[in-house]
């Protein structure tokens, strides 16, 4: 009897963003909030299994906007009961932000705006296929 494979590849298809801010989740929350007329709001804390070293939660906010259908997701880069980062090669980084189903947002323009916010220090634009923990950040 023959045996087939079922290769299946995930896909990328969302904007990344990286912030450093040393502010804590809700705080940083709220400044975005106000600043980018969005309503992040806390949801149960993203659940990462792994099969070596254990299960781990990571702080997760959302938000959906209604009239784009855009939906934004923050999630905190490190665990807060094992001290486990999210995506381990980018550990200057605080925060992910990621932004599902873009069609009209302008990424440099809202890059520019989320700069200016006070408590955040830098934020970069990611492509998600270059990193290598990528499959941790699909849900």
């Amino acid at each position: 009897m023959a045996k087939h494979k079922l290769f299946l590849e995930e896909e990328y298809n969302f904007d990344l963003i990286g912030i450093c801010c040393s502010h804590s989740d809700y705080r940083l929350c709220w400044a975005m909030n106000s600043a980018l007329e969005i309503n992040l709001s806390k949801s149960d804390d993203y659940y990462l299994k792994n099969k070596k070293d254990g299960e781990y939660y990571f702080s997760f906010y959302e938000y959906t906007d209604e009239e784009t259908f855009q939906s934004y997701y923050l999630l905190k880069n490190l665990s807060f009961d094992n001290y486990k980062r999210l995506i381990p090669e980018q550990d200057q980084i605080d925060y992910f932000l990621i932004i599902k189903d873009n069609y009209d947002l302008i990424l440099n323009d809202f890059l520019t705006r989320l700069k200016k916010i006070d408590c955040i220090l830098t934020a970069f634009n990611y492509d998600p296929e270059q990193l290598k923990s990528k499959a941790n950040l699909l849900f």
